[in-house]
């Protein structure tokens, strides 16, 4: 193996590796009168009886349901506000975000891993500028986004919550 497809090689197992250490984990087991506190104004992704699941911004725990602005609808919750009741909730998906520090490494890296590769391919592959740029920048943007999202991931913390009696 070259150099240069060394160094993507590594980059790409960095990245996975990092991604597999962000499994999900055991789920905290909370009574509903406990949850009050936790969901209002986060990001929730409600796993529903029968495998349906919604997401949305909590609002509100009642005492029969739980009251969210959904963005991504399901059969029986249309979009925007629902009241979803508490017989129906198996798993909660808490959805936070850790600060900033991963999308700035993330980023940085893509930035620098992009312009490398980018450079490299569009220096070697190509024999004009007319298509050396293009493929450069398509190149050097596509890891910069990657980079971005993959801090991301790596910014946000994600709580199982199941409901006990």
């Amino acid at each position: 193996m070259t150099s240069p497809y060394k160094v993507v090689f590594s980059i790409a197992l960095l990245l996975v590796v990092q991604r597999a250490g962000l499994a999900e984990s055991k789920p905290l087991e909370l009574k509903w009168n406990e949850l009050a506190g936790m969901l209002g104004g986060q990001r929730l992704e409600v796993v529903l009886a029968g495998g349906k699941s919604v997401r949305g911004e909590g609002i509100s725990v009642r005492q029969d349901s739980l009251l969210m602005d959904l963005t991504s609808p399901a059969e029986d919750y249309p979009k925007g506000n629902a009241s979803i009741p508490r017989t129906s909730i198996e798993l909660i998906k808490l959805h936070r975000a850790r600060g900033t520090w991963g999308r700035g490494m993330g980023t940085t890296l893509g930035v620098i891993t992009g312009l490398t590769v980018g450079g490299y391919v569009a220096g070697t592959h190509t024999n004009s500028a007319a298509a050396g740029i293009p493929l450069f920048l398509g190149i050097a943007g596509a890891i910069t986004t990657g980079g971005y999202y993959a801090g991301k991931a790596m910014d946000t913390k994600v709580t199982l919550i199941r409901i006990v009696p």
